[in-house]
This record gives C-alpha cells, structure tokens and sequence, in this order.
C-alpha cells in the first residue's frame, strides 16, 4: 500500500509529536547534529516505528523528506535497497537474523545517502542477537545509521549496554483531537466517529483507525468492556475466559489464514515438490527447509494471538482504571480511557472501591505476565476472570 503523504511531507503520518519532528528535522539538515545509532521510544500505538521511518526517508532525501520524491517514496513503500527494515514474524528477533543485519548494515550505501537499518520491536531481540547488534553500534561503517524502536528504556526492554550508545528519542501518546483530526484529514472519516474512535483507543493510533474502519474490532472491544460487569457467578466467569480464548483465536486464524497457505505454497514450489527426476531429489532435502516455515509460522501465531489477548487486558485494565479514578475524583473525573462506558466505570466505582479497582488492576497485569511467560492463556485467563469477580 502506498502511504499518503501531505503537505508537510515524510512527517505529516507523526501524529502529535511535534517536539520529535523538530529534532529530526535539526539531524537531517545539520551532519554535525546527526548520530549513527538512535532509540526511538514511546507507549504502544504513539507512532515509534512511523517516526522511525519518516527519518530513514528524510536521510535518503536530497530535499530532506519532501514525500514526493522516488527516495521518500520508496522508503516509505518498504522497497529502497539501503533502508532494511526488520519486523519480528515471530516472538523474537534471534542471533541469526542480527548476522544478517550486520551483513547489510556492513555495506555501503547502494545509491542512496545512508545505508539505514530500521529495526521495529527491538525488545524482542534475544540476548544474542542484542550483543550482535551492540558490536555493530559500537564500531559502525561511516555511512551506516541503526534506528531501533522499543516501548520504553527499561532494561527488560533495551539493555542499558545499547541504550548508552544511542540518542533516545522519546514519544509521547498523541492528544485526542490530533489522532481525530489526521482520521478525518488522511482516512476520510466522518468527524463524530473519528472523535469517538480517538477517544476510544487510548491514544493508540492504529488502534483509532481500526476503531474507525472495522465493525468487528469496534464489536470486539465492547464484548471485552462488557466483561467487568457480567462477573457475578464462578460460571459466569469461566464463561468469560472461554469467550476471551475463543475470540483471540478466531482473530488468530483469520489473520494466519491468508499468510500461511501461500508462504507454504510458495516454498514448495521453490523446492520442487511434486517434480520428477532431478527436481525429487531437490525436493527431499528442502524438509528441513519446510520444517523451519512451519516453526516461524507456528510462532508467528503466537505472537498474534499473545497480541490479541493483550489488547482485551489493556481495555479491561483501563475500565477499572476509569472506575478507581471515578471513585477518586468524585463528581468531577479527569479524561477516561474509556469515556463511552463512563456508566459502567460509576457502577464498577460504586461496588468495588478504589482498594478493589487496584486489586483487579494488579490481577490483570500478573495476567498479562503469566501469558508473556507461556502460561497457556485459558488457565490464566480462568484464574483472572476469577480475580475480577464482582462481590457478592
């Protein structure tokens, strides 16, 4: 898909993050401002990886990212031979995979001004690939910058040896009105949606345009919302995890369905299979090769289905954030993460207090943990709804 560019060129799809922009600006126009290696953080949906992308085209750009040029434009497609760009198919970015980075990122520019190596989800590297990566920061070819994104500069998500040695740009969750102004602008959204699909997604960008374009994840949200109030029997509960499973699931399948064939298809066509004479042979040792798809595919899955389950605990832990800042803040509450379900937010305040809402917040964080760490999600989820439980 072609991304759609406005006025203000490669940093018009930065939504709310004005500071950002001015930074990057100041690096492309002034070498001496620029750094070989940069830390692109921020909470999820602030736009990480869109900053990280919008500079990657702005340093290949001869006008400094003006979006109309062959240079802007293919960066921003994914297809400029000096920008690489990593996304993790699976759960993690492994040593191998940081070896070929360094291969690339060894090069010289091939006809643009930097050789670029974008990697999103940098926490998902392991331990391994993140040393790799290191000796590549610490020693790197002239012409060679490292973009790397992650949530945020804990530890667990940056190690501090690589973090050390990049300039930290950080973001921040975009105000309401600016990711509702840009769904009108970009996506042609009718304004009342788009304020209600901003309001509703926590400042996540693509959480809002999805929101906005897609009935289902808008239906898929309030099933989520719905839950809280709906916990007042040890049934009910078990019935609410089953639900929450079988939804991550169906979304799961549906976005594997179109992935999975046709790499497997694909594969085997390059392997041969189903050719005689020579071709058989060609075939049999492309096994392993086979088993290997099957392995990032399987983990591919995973990490969608991990990434469904997260998306319903954060809505949950917002609705008793709304509920515990209710109870705080009396008649008058700040901005709710969920201000549609402000009703159920007062109902949830009223019947479990603010020592309940923060109990039930901690539950749903040691949730989220438990699955990180490959509790099978159904007995987490179990023991969560269970958590949540409405008194009696």
């Amino acid at each position: 898909m072609t991304a759609v560019v406005g006025h203000e060129g490669v940093w018009s799809e930065v939504i709310g993050q004005p500071a950002v922009v001015a930074e990057l600006k100041a690096a492309v126009a002034d070498p001496a401002a620029m750094t070989h290696a940069w830390l692109f953080t921020g909470p999820p949906g602030s736009g990480r990886s869109v900053a990280a992308r919008a500079f990657a085209a702005a340093l290949q750009c001869p006008a400094g990212g003006d979006g109309t040029c062959h240079e802007c434009r293919t960066v921003l497609a994914g297809t400029h031979a000096d920008v690489h760009r990593v996304v993790p198919d699976g759960l993690s970015i492994g040593a191998e995979e940081a070896r070929g980075l360094i291969k690339v990122a060894g090069r010289a520019p091939s006809g643009g001004r930097w050789q670029v190596v974008l990697v999103e989800d940098a926490d998902r590297m392991t331990e391994s690939a993140a040393n790799a990566i290191l000796k590549m920061i610490e020693e790197p070819p002239a012409r060679t910058v490292f973009l790397l994104c992650a949530p945020s500069l804990h530890p667990d998500d940056v190690p501090v040896t690589i973090r050390s040695r990049c300039r930290v740009v950080g973001l921040r969750t975009p105000p309401v009105d600016a990711i509702a102004d840009v769904l009108v602008r970009r996506d042609d959204v009718d304004p009342a949606l788009a304020a209600w699909s901003a309001a509703a997604s926590g400042g996540h960008v693509g959480r809002a345009r999805r929101l906005a374009r897609d009935e289902d994840a808008r239906l898929a949200r309030k099933a989520v919302l719905d839950v809280p109030l709906a916990l007042v029997s040890l049934a009910a509960c078990l019935d609410a995890a089953d639900d929450l499973v079988e939804a991550a699931q169906e979304e799961t399948d549906e976005a594997t369905a179109g992935l999975d064939a046709p790499e497997t298809e694909a594969m085997k066509a390059a392997l041969g299979y189903g050719a005689r004479g020579p071709g058989m042979a060609a075939a049999a040792k492309g096994a392993g090769a086979l088993k290997e798809l099957e392995r990032r595919q399987k983990s591919r899955a995973t990490r969608l289905g991990r990434d469904s389950f997260d998306r319903a605990l954060v809505d949950l832990a917002g609705l008793y954030r709304d509920a515990l800042v209710v109870h705080s803040a009396g008649g008058n509450p700040p901005m709710l993460m969920h201000p549609d379900r402000r009703a159920d937010a007062e109902d949830l305040a009223r019947r479990i207090g603010a020592e309940g809402a923060l109990r039930r917040i901690d539950a749903i964080l040691a949730c989220r943990l438990a699955i990180e760490q490959n509790v099978k999600p159904r007995i987490a989820l179990e023991a969560l709804t269970v958590a949540l439980r409405l008194p009696a």
